[in-house]
This record gives C-alpha cells, sequence and structure tokens, in this order.
C-alpha cells in the first residue's frame, strides 16, 4: 500500500509541474467551458415567458453547477491515446511496470489542481454579474456532490478511454468520441436542464450514461429532485461495463498493435 501511495505522489507532483508549466493554456480550457453561463442568459430570459418549472435563479444556479461539474470532468485521453499509438510512443510505456492508463489518470487529476484557481476566479465573476443566483448549499449536499463528481469523472473516463483503445485498428478513434459528444451534448444536461425536456425524452436519456455526467451531480448540488439511489446505480452499472469492455479491447489491442518499438 506504501509503495502505491508514493507512486501516486510522484505521478502527481510529476504531471502537476507539467500542467503548471502551461497555465495560458490551462486559462484557455477554463474559458472553453464557460457555454454553460453562456446559455444561463438564453434560458433565463426564457423563464421569463414561458412555463419550465424553474424559476430565472434556478436556471442561473444550474448552470453554474453545470460549469462547476465540467471544469472537473472534462477528459481529452482519446486523443493523447490515439497520438501515442499512432506515432508509436506507446511503445516506451509498454515496457514499464505500470498500465499506461495510469499516466492519463495523473494527468487528469494533476490539471484538476492546477486549473482549480481559474475556476475560482471565473465564479467570483459569475456571482459579480448575477448577484441574485448567490446561495449556500447546505454541507450534506456538498459531501455527497463531491464523490458524484468523482464518479461522473470516471464513468467519463472510461468511456473515453474505451473509445481511445479503437486506435488500434483505426487511426481516427476520435472521430467516434466526436460523434458520442452530440449525445453528450444534448442528453447530459449541459444546453438545457432534464427538467425542460418532453417526459419521453428524459425516460430514455436516464437509461443512458449521459445525464449522470453533468445533470445529476448539478441537481445534487442545487437542490433539484433526483433519485439519488438509482441515479448512483446506474453510474455503477455503466462504469462496471465499460471496464470490463475497456479491459477486453486493451487485451485484443496489443496483440493488434504494431507502432514502432513494438
Amino acid at each position: 500500500m506504501n509503495r502505491a501511495i508514493r507512486k501516486a505522489q510522484a505521478f502527481l507532483s510529476v504531471y502537476y509541474a507539467h500542467m503548471l508549466e502551461y497555465r495560458a493554456e490551462l486559462l484557455l480550457w477554463a474559458l472553453s467551458g464557460t457555454l454553460p453561463l453562456i446559455l444561463l442568459g438564453v434560458w433565463t430570459k426564457a423563464s421569463q415567458n414561458g412555463q419550465f418549472g424553474l424559476e430565472p435563479a434556478d436556471f442561473a444556479r444550474y448552470f453554474l453547477a453545470v460549469f462547476l461539474v465540467r471544469q472537473f470532468n472534462v477528459v481529452w485521453v482519446v486523443w493523447e491515446f490515439e497520438k501515442e499509438v499512432v506515432q508509436g510512443r506507446l511503445s516506451p510505456r509498454l515496457l514499464q511496470p505500470i498500465d499506461p492508463a495510469w499516466h492519463h489518470v495523473a494527468m487528469h487529476l494533476s490539471e484538476r489542481l492546477a486549473r482549480l484557481p481559474f475556476v475560482v476566479v471565473l465564479v467570483g465573476l459569475f456571482f459579480l454579474l448575477y448577484p441574485q443566483a448567490i446561495w449556500l448549499p447546505s454541507l450534506g449536499r456538498v459531501l455527497l456532490f463531491v464523490p458524484v463528481v468523482a464518479l461522473a469523472f470516471t464513468v467519463r473516463f472510461l468511456m473515453q478511454y474505451t473509445f481511445a483503445l479503437l486506435a488500434f485498428w483505426t487511426e481516427r478513434a476520435s472521430a467516434i468520441e466526436q460523434f458520442s459528444f452530440l449525445f453528450y451534448l444534448f442528453l447530459s444536461g449541459m444546453i438545457a436542464p432534464l427538467e425542460v425536456f418532453p417526459p419521453a425524452v428524459r425516460e430514455v436519456a436516464q437509461w443512458t450514461p449521459f445525464p449522470y455526467l453533468i445533470h445529476f451531480p448539478a441537481a445534487i448540488l442545487i437542490g433539484l429532485p433526483v433519485d439519488i439511489v438509482r441515479s448512483i446505480l446506474v453510474m455503477l452499472g455503466w462504469s462496471l461495463l465499460f471496464f470490463i469492455l475497456n479491459r477486453w479491447l486493451w487485451r485484443k489491442g496489443l496483440k493488434q498493435y504494431s507502432g514502432m518499438g513494438a
């Protein structure tokens, strides 16, 4: 156990230092996640004229929560892994006594820590522009929100890393991720709360992994009614499914891999 902890600390410290070298890029990454704050103005205005079941302040808090969730569960492993396979950079990592996936996990977690100051500044700017949206979630909701966001990141990472393993057979594994992003965009709750969707669409969406990546954590933070137990079980089910598929593709892909030095 101590050995594993030391390895994790070494990985995180190295990748954290690496991320700090690209502060300007981190700021751009943080700003690229501000789409929910842009949509906030649209839905706040629409809620004044339509019957959506949510008040303007509810929309403001929801899209702020969506912004926070997206800052913690953004994943780009498919593009990194695709380059490693196509360019042969995966070969030296296969010689190391550790699964290459842990390099990507450490990179993502370190990036979260390095990005955090920019997120705090953007949240402060949001409250300056929308003071009516200021609220303090209860301690219980915050304590539930943290592990749920971690689980959402796990599902998102396993999903995209599974797509990334298709790079063993095709040079454009990222195209599959880009196609799935269309469903992610509309069914995750990023562009609109699921509460404004027709009931039939909500029912179908709840059996996909997408609502649990953004809408479910955001709903917990601001207090929207959700079935917590059912949602967590669905997230665990998708995590297990993607993990099993991921390990199967990894074993099959290594037999297929013929990169430089393999």
